[in-house]
């Protein structure tokens, strides 16, 4: 993880995630408590924002006219058949 400017927390936590958070730091998946902290807080913004996107994706569609959808889906076919056969780990 880059360095990044850091700000001053003292708080105590439930003892599990204490024994998580150090876990973490033992196991090599961060550097420091404070990493840990970082890293946990990451993964759940980065869920929440996951969670935002497909709300915003469902609402969308459901606001969409039949013949507007129709298109949608025409075009998500298209995307689809023309994807066929890319490894997108390879070659992107």
């Amino acid at each position: 993880m880059p360095k990044l400017s850091r700000a001053k927390l003292s708080t105590t936590v439930a003892a599990e995630n204490f024994k998580y958070l150090n876990s973490l730091v033992k196991l090599g998946k961060a550097s420091s408590l404070a990493e840990a902290v970082d890293e946990a807080i990451e993964h759940l913004r980065r869920t929440e924002n996951r969670r935002r996107l497909a709300r915003a994706t469902a609402q969308y569609f459901d606001s969409l006219s039949a013949e507007a959808l129709s298109e949608e889906r025409s075009i998500a076919e298209s995307l689809r058949d023309a994807a066929t056969g890319i490894d997108f780990d390879r070659d992107l």
